[in-house]
């Protein structure tokens, strides 16, 4: 699990508004339907897709598992947006400096 395996599967849209509901409480695949408007065929293959990234975990209760998102991977989530903001933070913005690796060729 790395931050662009996560990022490449939340970027899929319902995949990304399961996510947000599984952070709000524990759901299982018909609760997430009738949240979502989808069927519970759609939520289980999104479900499958989460769970192999490594994004979520089910927890058995009889017939139904209730998926939860895993901590670790919000953890590595939040450690990559953050490096990416402290870089951000640290970029120069001044618009009349180009820093580009080609400058040079390209004034020749």
């Amino acid at each position: 699990m790395n931050a662009e395996s996560i990022i490449r599967v939340l970027g899929e849209p319902m995949r990304y508004r399961i996510w947000r509901c599984l952070l709000e409480r524990k759901h299982c695949v018909r609760s997430l339907s009738k949240k979502l408007g989808v069927s519970e065929s759609a939520i289980s293959q999104h479900m499958k897709v989460m769970r192999e990234a490594g994004l979520v975990y089910g927890e058995k209760y009889g017939y139904h598992t209730h998926y939860l998102p895993k901590q670790e991977a919000i953890d590595l989530l939040f450690d990559a947006v953050h490096q990416m903001r402290e870089q951000s933070l640290k970029l120069d913005r001044d618009i009349s400096v180009c820093q580009c690796e080609f400058k040079e060729a390209d004034e020749k």
